[in-house]
């Protein structure tokens, strides 16, 4: 960047977080930017209202670094970023249409990362996704959010309160994102593995909505499936990164972290997979029992109204067989 200039930024540029707060004053963002900080060595030396003011400001500043976070973004800023920090032209054309899959892509000095984020709604007993893509490079950090999870505005608040470890970087953000979003699965491990407890008891109780509502839960336990693996291999990819890209041992901990705890929701949700599949067997084996058992029992209703049928017939030949003696001598 440009010499220090800072105390020549537009007024309001070099708040703190702490000063600009709760101000009413603070101008209005555009649509689709949630928030735009700068930062120096951890700290948060300004938050411009707009792109344009972010870019003057990272030109003003030695060794800083922006933060941008956009949700649901206009294709006109997305351009604008794209011309202002090179970004791919493949991965901007990603982040506008979304719809992608978790996965990792370098370019050059710019890194492309997707996550699938999700969260778990009770009242419909369904698990909603959201899709995350992040731009990284030199001084810079985009995050572009479709949907409503995660909050991105708490991972700041927390990095904001770790200056030492926000010094680090756009690593340091992606980490911290990344942790947010897998953490985020812990709700959604335990609301599914709660709805399977539940099937059990219906299947063993004969209900029977119980093959629709397993094959629905099995559906979502699948697209969960598709969020939480592929991003084992982003965090592995990371991970081999480490001594390349000179990472910094704490964020190495919390990257290793991350994917143990990423690693137990993936072997959860496959167990879950492999259960439904058994619990479906089972269901689909006392269906074809009670089906059997009701056919034994309409054959044995009916042999025996056969029988009575054969006995009334015999009584009725019988009684009949006197009366039309005495009709034909008469």
């Amino acid at each position: 960047m440009a010499g220090n200039r800072f105390e020549a930024l537009p007024e309001g540029f070099g708040r703190r977080l702490d000063e600009h707060a709760g101000d009413a004053d603070e101008p209005e963002r555009p649509a689709g930017l949630v928030d735009s900080g700068v930062y120096v060595d951890g700290v948060r030396r300004a938050s411009p209202a707009g792109l344009a003011d972010t870019f003057r400001c990272l030109q003003q500043l030695d060794h800083a670094m922006a933060w941008i976070g956009l949700r649901g973004p206009s294709r006109e800023q997305l351009a604008s970023l794209a011309a202002e920090f090179q970004l791919p032209g493949l991965a901007v054309e990603d982040a506008i249409n979304a719809h992608q899959r978790p996965k990792l892509e370098r370019y050059g000095d710019t890194l492309f990362v997707v996550l699938r984020a999700a969260r778990y709604l009770d009242a419909r007993e369904a698990v909603e996704f959201a899709e995350l893509h992040l731009f990284l490079g030199p001084g810079f950090v985009i995050t572009v959010r479709h949907g409503g999870t995660p909050d991105l505005a708490a991972v700041r608040r927390r990095l904001e309160a770790e200056p030492e470890i926000l010094a680090h970087g756009p690593e340091a953000v992606l980490y911290a994102v990344l942790d947010r979003v897998v953490d985020g699965y812990a709700p959604v491990v335990a609301g599914l593995e709660n709805d399977i407890d539940e099937i059990e008891t219906e299947v063993f109780g004969g209900d029977p909505n119980a093959s629709r509502r397993i094959y629905e839960l099995s559906r979502e336990v699948i697209q969960f499936q598709r969020a939480a693996r592929p991003l084992l291999k982003v965090v592995d990819a990371l991970t081999h990164g480490f001594d390349r890209y000179g990472t910094d041992e704490e964020l190495r901990r919390r990257l290793r972290d991350v994917a143990d705890h990423l690693t137990q929701v993936v072997e959860r949700v496959d167990g879950f997979r492999h259960l439904l599949q058994s619990i479906l067997t089972v269901n689909a084996t006392l269906v074809s029992q009670a089906q059997n058992e009701e056919m034994r029992s309409l054959t044995a209703a009916s042999f025996e109204q056969n029988e009575e049928v054969k006995r009334v017939s015999a009584w009725a030949a019988i009684l009949f067989a006197p009366t039309l003696i005495g009709t034909s001598t008469g």
